[in-house]
C-alpha cells in the first residue's frame, strides 16, 4: 500500500451510549479503511480534515460511486445512481437546482413561521403522553411522532400515514437490511407520495407548491417528497430520544437545560452526533489533504460523531457540558451538502426537550441506564426504546429498581 498504512475494517463498538466506537477514537485524523465490498478507501475522524473533505468540491456523494463500509449484503451490491429528485446524492449543479428550489422552506424565517405548529405538536404529544399514563416507551410516544408531525404538516402529507413512513425509514437506516427490504421501504414511501400528489391531498404544503411552480417531473417530486418524509423526522426523533436519554442520566446537566435551550441543544448535538456511519464522500480526482494522497476513486468515511470530540477544537470534549460553546461542530455536515432541514431540527429540540422536563420534572428511567437498547447498526445512532415513568414509585417495586428510580429522580 503506498502509504504504508495497514487497512482495518469499520469499528462500531461503543463504551457507552453516549460515546462514539472506541476504536475510532484511537486511529489518525485520516487513516485508511477496509471496506465489506474489498474497497480500501479512508475514515476521517479529526475535525479538519473532516470539514475540509466536507467543504471539498472534489469529493463527490453521487450514490453510484460510494462503497458502504457497514452491512455485508448492502457493501455487496453495488449501488445505481440516484434517481431524480434524490439530491442528497447528486452532486452540483444538479443538487444545487433542488437545494434552491428548497432552501426557503427550511430556512430561519420558515422556521419561525413554523414554531406555533411545532408548538402545537409537542403539547398533543406531551398530552397524549400524560393520558397514557406511566411507564411509557419516550421513543414511539414522544420522540418519534413530533417532528413526524411537523414534516407531515410542512409537506402537506396526511399525518395518519406516518406510521407506515417510519416503519419504512426505519428498515432504510439499517445498515443491515437486505437490498430487497430496502427497496421495498423506499417503495412505501414513494408511494405514499404519489398517492397524495395524484389525490389532490397536499393541500397547501410544500409539495404541492414545488409542483404549481413547474419545472419538476413526477417522479423528481415524488423522490423528493421520499427523501424529505424520510430525513424530516428520522434524525431529529432519535437526537430527541438520545438527548432525553443522556439528560435523565445527569440531573445536573438537565437543570441547565431551561436557561439556555439553544447553546444547550448546539452541545447536545455536538456530544452526541447521530450521523455515524454514512456520511461518506468519494474522490473524483486524487486529493492530498491532511498529510495523505486519496486516490480518485477512493471513498473516505465521515466520522462525524469523532470530529466533534476533537479536543484541538473542543476542551475536554467527553463532557458534556450545556454550558458550552459548541460553535463549529459538524453535526449537521459542512459544505453544500449541509443539512437542508438543520433550523428545522434545532427547533424541535429547542421546543420539545424544555417542553418535556417541564411537563414531566419528575421524569426517569424505568430501567438501569445499561438496559436501554440502542440502534449500532444504523446510518443513524439512537435508541431502539427509552422507558420513562413519572410520578410515586410504588413501594411493591423490586428494590433494585426501585433504588434507581429514585436515584435517576434526582
Amino acid at each position: 500500500m503506498r502509504d504504508g498504512q495497514q487497512a482495518q475494517p469499520l469499528e462500531t463498538d461503543r463504551p457507552t451510549p453516549f460515546d462514539p466506537p472506541i476504536g475510532l477514537r484511537r486511529r489518525a485524523p485520516l487513516s485508511r479503511l477496509a471496506y465489506p465490498d474489498g474497497h480500501l478507501g479512508w475514515v476521517a475522524t479529526g475535525h479538519s480534515v473532516t470539514r475540509a473533505i466536507l467543504a471539498d468540491p472534489r469529493f463527490s456523494t453521487r450514490r453510484e460511486l460510494l462503497h458502504q463500509p457497514v452491512g455485508h449484503e448492502r457493501a455487496a451490491e453495488r449501488p445505481t445512481p440516484a434517481e431524480p429528485g434524490i439530491f442528497p446524492h447528486l452532486d452540483p449543479p444538479e443538487h444545487t437546482r433542488f437545494r434552491r428550489l428548497l432552501s426557503h422552506h427550511f430556512g430561519p424565517r420558515r422556521v419561525a413561521e413554523l414554531m406555533p405548529a411545532i408548538q402545537r405538536h409537542t403539547a398533543r404529544v406531551l398530552r397524549d403522553l400524560a393520558d397514557g399514563g406511566a411507564p411509557a416507551d419516550l421513543v414511539s410516544a414522544f420522540a418519534m411522532p413530533i417532528p413526524a408531525l411537523v414534516i407531515c404538516e410542512l409537506l402537506g402529507v396526511r399525518a395518519r400515514d406516518r406510521q407506515r413512513i417510519a416503519a419504512a425509514t426505519s428498515v432504510m437506516n439499517d445498515l443491515d437490511a437486505r437490498p430487497e427490504q430496502v427497496a421495498d421501504a423506499v417503495g412505501s414511501i414513494t408511494g405514499t407520495v404519489r398517492g397524495a400528489l395524484s389525490g389532490g391531498a397536499l393541500g397547501s404544503g410544500l409539495l404541492a407548491q414545488a409542483a404549481a411552480t413547474g419545472g419538476l417531473s413526477e417522479e423528481e417530486l415524488t423522490n423528493l417528497g421520499m427523501v424529505l418524509l424520510a430525513t424530516g423526522h428520522l434524525p431529529t426523533g432519535s437526537m430527541l430520544a438520545l438527548g432525553a436519554f443522556v439528560l435523565l442520566t445527569d440531573p445536573a446537566q438537565r437543570a441547565l437545560l431551561a436557561a439556555d435551550p439553544g447553546r444547550a441543544v448546539e452541545e447536545l448535538l455536538r456530544y452526541l452526533s447521530i450521523l455515524q456511519f454514512d456520511v461518506r464522500r468519494t474522490a473524483l480526482v486524487e486529493v492530498e489533504i491532511g498529510g495523505q494522497v486519496i486516490a480518485a476513486g477512493e471513498t473516505v468515511v465521515l466520522a462525524l460523531p469523532v470530529a466533534n470530540r476533537d479536543p484541538g477544537l473542543f476542551p475536554d470534549p467527553d463532557t458534556l457540558d450545556l454550558t458550552r460553546s459548541a460553535a463549529g461542530h459538524l453535526a449537521f455536515g459542512h459544505g453544500v451538502h449541509q443539512c437542508l432541514g438543520q433550523h428545522l431540527a434545532r427547533a424541535e429540540l429547542r421546543v420539545a426537550l424544555t417542553a418535556l422536563f417541564e411537563r414531566f420534572p419528575d421524569l426517569r428511567l424505568a430501567v438501569p441506564p445499561a438496559e436501554v437498547p440502542t440502534r449500532d447498526r444504523m446510518a443513524v445512532y439512537g435508541v431502539e426504546r427509552l422507558p420513562v415513568t413519572w410520578g410515586v414509585v410504588p413501594a411493591d417495586r423490586p428494590r433494585e429498581v426501585r433504588d434507581h428510580a429514585l436515584q435517576d429522580s434526582g
